[in-house]
């Protein structure tokens, strides 16, 4: 599946330029219709049908929908807000190739019915539905019949994924050439079932004037920069990941350090509070433990490539100067928990701090905290905190975003509810890290430790705590590896 997601705006703009090139409007309607026909069949037999159409080209798609789902034995009814005389260009084209009749938007058109094709609006809608749209969407959720959607269900702000008044709940949602950014997000997420992305037609060349900045995350688009160890290798080529303990929270620093040594990194190291030392001492004997008095030293040894800082680190001035000391010595870092509490201060001067060789990972509270109010989608925050602090900013939630200073972003459409566990971040933390000591960059790092942190959870499944995040990674690591170093044929 192509990862690219488009705009609105890059979606309209990928249609103008297929049309551009000599594919008619029509015929891309009618491969939309085909789709969203073809996917209907598949997964509902023939069976009582309500089309409902809107008074723009998603009702064309619709009366399309109509007429082919009519001859595939389907009883249909057609529904239309609006005066099909008002209907214009492609939409007016395929409405007179329908020969049933169209009925007024009215709650009646969803009697005895056993599926509804929500062909009102699509991703485009710029105002909150009223009157009878808002009207039957309603009634179709009181009716409690399932949904198809086509591109998005009406009234989710495709590029947002907010709700404009009223959307129904989609059991299936097809959209054309590729997803938008509110199939990934939610609440739109939520609203659209499965999600089928459909080829009509429109050439992936159209991708090189359109120039997407945004993706779904998924292996396809770091595998081929993953890190996996080398045949002539050894711990020190794999990185020194070392992480700043706290000297009360010590699960924290332990989850993120038993995290960065599964992920890839060769050698971990906690540095905490002398006071502490027995208690890290005490865990996994793979871990390197040493005084944190020690930084200056640490930090002079060029091998501790990556750095970890904030998982259950606590608060305080000298917090602060550990952090700019990381910082400032230009090593890749993962700003994580405290530490973001640790950078509030300093927010008006972040540019000078930070490059994109920090990850960021605050959720919804501490980005308020450090950003303060910004505008927009979570896709649009993202970006904007990126741009203005010059790091990787990875904003955590159940639809996690990752953005570049560059403006390429990254949503993450693949965490299982399971993660909302206590350390779940922690370990997130460590995954990056040790995915940075092990060669990755920050952003490719931030994506792919996302992903195989929902990939691990996934794996494992409900009942799952922070600790076993770690354990059921090399699972996940094995199914990549096979697809990426097949066996070879032995003869």
């Amino acid at each position: 599946m192509s990862a690219e997601i488009l705009s609105v705006a890059e979606m309209y703009r990928a249609d103008s330029l297929a049309m551009a090139g000599g594919i008619a409007g029509t015929t891309l309607m009618e491969a939309a219709g085909w789709a969203v026909a073809r996917e209907l069949r598949r997964r509902f037999p023939p069976c009582r049908v309500a089309v409902l159409c809107g008074p723009g080209n998603n009702g064309g798609d619709g009366f399309v929908i109509a007429r082919l789902l009519r001859r595939a034995g389907y009883a249909v009814r057609l529904a239309l807000l609006g005066d099909v005389a008002n209907l214009k260009g492609d939409a007016a084209h395929m409405a007179a190739m329908w020969t049933g009749a169209v009925e007024p938007m009215d709650s009646a058109v969803l009697d005895r019915v056993d599926v509804v094709v929500d062909a009102l609006f699509g991703a485009g809608l710029a105002r909150p539905l009223d009157g009878g749209a808002a009207e039957i969407i309603a009634r179709i959720a009181a009716r409690k019949v399932p949904v198809v959607a086509v591109d998005v269900p009406s009234g989710v702000d495709g590029d947002t994924g907010m709700v404009l008044g009223e959307a129904p709940h989609a059991t299936l949602t097809v959209t054309f050439f590729r997803k938008k950014p509110g199939h990934l997000l939610y609440p739109g997420r939520a609203l659209c079932g499965q999600v089928v992305v459909a080829d009509i037609g429109i050439p992936d060349a159209v991708l090189d004037e359109v120039e997407p900045a945004a993706a779904e995350n998924g292996p396809d688009l770091w595998r081929a920069r993953f890190p996996w160890p080398q045949a002539q290798g050894h711990k020190y080529h794999r990185g020194h990941l070392t992480i700043l303990g706290g000297a009360e929270m010590t699960g924290a620093a332990r989850l993120a350090a038993r995290a960065g040594r599964r992920v890839g990194a060769g050698l971990v190291t906690i540095a905490a509070p002398d006071a502490a030392l027995a208690v890290y001492r005490m865990a996994d004997p793979g871990n390197i433990v040493v005084s944190e008095a020690e930084l200056s030293a640490l930090l002079a040894d060029t091998r501790r490539n990556a750095w970890v800082v904030g998982p259950g680190g606590g608060q305080g001035e000298g917090r602060r100067a550990q952090l700019r000391a990381v910082l400032d010595s230009g090593r890749a870092c993962v700003v994580d928990a405290d530490a973001l509490g640790w950078l509030s201060p300093c927010k008006d001067s972040l540019r000078k701090l930070l490059t994109p060789a920090a990850v960021l990972t605050p959720h919804d509270g501490e980005f308020a905290r450090l950003f303060g109010e910004v505008k927009g989608s979570r896709l649009d925050r993202a970006r904007q905190a990126a741009a203005c602090s010059g790091a990787v900013v990875l904003l955590k939630g159940a639809d996690t975003v990752v953005a570049h200073p560059d403006g390429r972003a990254v949503i993450n459409g693949a965490a299982p509810p399971f993660l909302a566990t206590a350390g779940s971040g922690d370990v997130l933390a460590g995954l990056i890290g040790g995915l940075m000591a092990a060669g990755m960059d920050g952003f490719d790092a931030a994506c792919a430790g996302a992903w195989l942190h929902g990939a691990a959870a996934r794996a494992f499944g409900p009942g799952l705590i922070a600790e076993d995040l770690p354990e059921a990674l090399p699972m996940v690591l094995s199914s990549l590896y096979r697809q990426d170093n097949p066996p070879k044929y032995q003869g």
